[in-house]
């Protein structure tokens, strides 16, 4: 096998791979699993310097994650110019005048997947094919980078959306207990249940887009405040005063189909980037605290709480919802605080 040849199946197959570590990122659900995983090992490469960067009290800025997402297209377009470059020098004898050097084969193919076509040399034979093929593909990944980021902003605004609305009731940080002293405090506790239902709604949402796509998770904006972590932590905490605080039989099942579906999404959002659960602490004093304050708002609290139990179901949640804030650089929710 010549050296040419050589060239040209080492660029056919580099350029297939950085394809399809697009197309799975992008379009496939779930994130790439394609060996090449741009998007993940840049993330993975990028959030030390940044956190070093920032300090770890600051946490990731709004800037981080579309930065991340661009440097993944300059990286995938570097990656299929190189690609068609070694291509293109291989048949450099089908230009006329013949390419010079591999720099001016990348410099060509370059100026095709940009879709510029600007060329000092003009194709001929099977150059030809390599120059459109390079084309077609720096079109197809700049259209795939519009819809992406279509795609992503849409999605942040649904997930924002509901924070946002979570926040005015529950203070910032989010807390639950907050949440149910205000609607207590405005005679709205027939409310509670619908929150509860919503809260499932968002959390499925969330779970749905950010599972098809996980470099929404990094996706931070100012309007959010505390961020997703914090919110969904809210939302278990309420989901389990709901359950084993408040003396309502209809607030029960909305609050078990909130907490089970909240729990599912923590754990498989830290899943998806490798987050292991951390050490937590469900604190049974603080739960008491809430107990406290709850009574003093006029709800009716069951008789047979088991505040060692609720400590450790919440722990167990905790773990996976902490981890997820310290990843990120965000606060955790809180349960009591003052007004």
């Amino acid at each position: 096998m010549t050296l040419n040849t050589l060239l040209f199946v080492g660029g056919l197959v580099l350029a297939m791979m950085a394809l399809l570590d697009v197309f799975e990122t992008v379009i496939v659900p779930g994130g790439s699993r394609a060996s090449l995983k741009v998007a993940r090992r840049l993330v993975w490469a990028m959030l030390p310097v940044w956190k070093a960067v920032r300090g770890r009290r600051h946490g990731l800025s709004t800037a981080f994650a579309p930065l991340a997402l661009v440097l993944c297209f300059v990286i995938w377009m570097a990656l299929l110019a190189f690609a068609f470059g070694l291509m293109s020098y291989a048949v450099r004898g089908d230009f006329d005048p013949p390419l010079k050097s591999f720099f001016d084969a990348v410099y060509i193919v370059g100026s095709s997947l940009v879709t510029v076509g600007l060329a000092e040399s003009n194709p001929a034979g099977g150059a030809r094919w390599v120059v459109l093929g390079a084309g077609f593909c720096g079109l197809g990944v700049m259209t795939m980078a519009v819809t992406y980021l279509l795609e992503v902003q849409t999605s942040v605004e649904r997930r924002d959306t509901g924070i946002i609305k979570l926040n005015t009731s529950a203070g910032e940080p989010p807390s639950a207990v907050i949440l149910l002293q205000r609607f207590a405090a405005i005679d709205n506790q027939g409310d509670i249940g619908e929150i509860l239902r919503e809260g499932r709604n968002w959390c499925a949402t969330v779970r749905q887009s950010h599972a098809n796509h996980p470099s929404l998770i990094y996706f931070q904006s100012v309007a959010a405040g505390s961020g997703w972590p914090a919110a969904l932590g809210a939302l278990l905490d309420l989901s389990l005063l709901s359950e084993l605080f408040l003396d309502s039989q209809e607030l029960r099942g909305p609050a078990v189909l909130l907490r089970e579906e909240a729990t599912r999404m923590a754990r498989e959002l830290a899943g998806l980037i490798g987050v292991k659960p951390i050490e937590a602490d469900g604190s049974e004093p603080e739960l008491r605290q809430a107990a406290d304050q709850l009574d003093g708002a006029g709800y009716r609290l069951r008789q047979d709480c088991d505040f060692a139990n609720i400590a450790r179901i919440r722990t167990e949640y905790l773990s996976c919802v902490n981890a997820l804030a310290d990843h990120l650089g965000k606060p955790r929710s809180v349960l009591v605080r003052q007004i």
